[in-house]
């Protein structure tokens, strides 16, 4: 069934991480700027605990479980970074969770689950991609009577994650767009509803790898279908639009915009060069398609999410140095 996601969901998220999460900081970017003709701010949600933005939707989430959920425990898949968002929610607040990834998921976020997550934590890899794990954690819920939290297809995560949305506005209350990564829609979700509760007439994009074009065909088609998705430097934007959030991405989104895996790179190195800033390939998206042009922000003042640093060294090194 379809659900809202409300300024007032956001603002009682807000007040329920307040203080275990960091208000990540707003950096202008005059380079970026210049390359698009427009002011260009930088939300710089790689600075957040645990590396991304996921351990707000998480934490709000785990935070609102009944006793009963509580004590049968959890179950979640991820491409890395919701993961690690749910292990520390986890030891938080002593609850156990199973936390399934697919193999795509970088070992540098497997160890980080298991170390963040401690005892309370139990890592699962399935498959290769983000869907087919996903699947099976879904099957694992109702086989062990454990409670399934989606990363992305549940309105309180979305809310968690909107708290981006509110910090944003907060320090630059004048902006004229914001540039988001989608893959699931639950962060894009979030930020839109409080961008837009808080500024009229705010433009919303949607950046993602063209490595998944789950959004573009879903909103080609008018709805979600499956498609083939190809294995990115920006694993954490693997896995299927999310139908809950379609009506939102449809009619409040003024659109998204599609990176190559080149572009992406671009966007990783762009974020070292010019701004000391490590970033992992979904992290990059938003800047990536701003630098290749693929969105037209000429005279606005635009805020680009850089959503998360998650990546291996090895990885690293490799997508600065071509």
């Amino acid at each position: 069934m379809p659900y809202d996601v409300t300024i007032t969901d956001v603002l009682r998220a807000a007040k329920t991480i307040s203080g275990r999460v960091r208000h990540t900081p707003m950096e202008f970017s005059p380079s970026l700027g210049k390359a698009v003709g427009a002011e260009v701010w930088l939300k710089l949600e790689n600075q957040q605990i645990a590396g991304s933005f996921k351990i707000r939707g998480a934490l709000n989430r785990m935070s609102m479980m009944n006793a009963n959920d509580r004590e049968r425990g959890v179950i979640t898949c991820s491409s890395g970074n919701h993961a690690q968002g749910m292990a520390i929610a986890a030891r938080t607040l002593g609850i156990r969770a199973v936390i399934c990834v697919p193999g795509q998921c970088p070992q540098i976020k497997r160890e980080a689950i298991i170390e963040m997550g401690g005892s309370y934590v139990e890592l699962r890899i399935i498959g290769t991609f983000f869907d087919e794990a996903e699947e099976e954690a879904q099957r694992m819920a109702d086989r062990e009577g454990l409670l399934f939290v989606s990363a992305f297809d549940d309105p309180l995560v979305s809310a968690g994650q909107g708290v981006v949305g509110l910090e944003i506005l907060h320090d630059e209350p004048e902006l004229d767009a914001i540039i988001c990564p989608i893959s699931g829609a639950g962060l894009i979700r979030g930020v839109g509803v409080a961008a837009k509760a808080l500024r009229r007439g705010i433009k919303i994009w949607g950046a993602h790898a063209n490595a998944n074009p789950s959004w573009q065909e879903a909103l080609r088609i008018g709805r979600v279908e499956p498609v083939v998705e190809e294995i990115s430097i920006a694993d954490a934007l693997g896995g299927h639009a999310c139908q809950n959030h379609f009506d939102f991405v449809r009619d409040e989104l003024e659109g998204v915009a599609g990176v190559s895996e080149r572009e992406i790179k671009n966007g990783i190195k762009f974020l070292l060069r010019e701004h000391r800033q490590v970033a992992e390939g979904g992290g990059a998206v938003a800047v990536a398609a701003l630098l290749a042009g693929n969105i037209d922000v000429a005279g606005l003042k635009v805020c680009a999410v850089v959503s998360g640093r998650n990546i291996g060294l090895e990885e690293f090194t490799k997508a600065i140095g071509e």
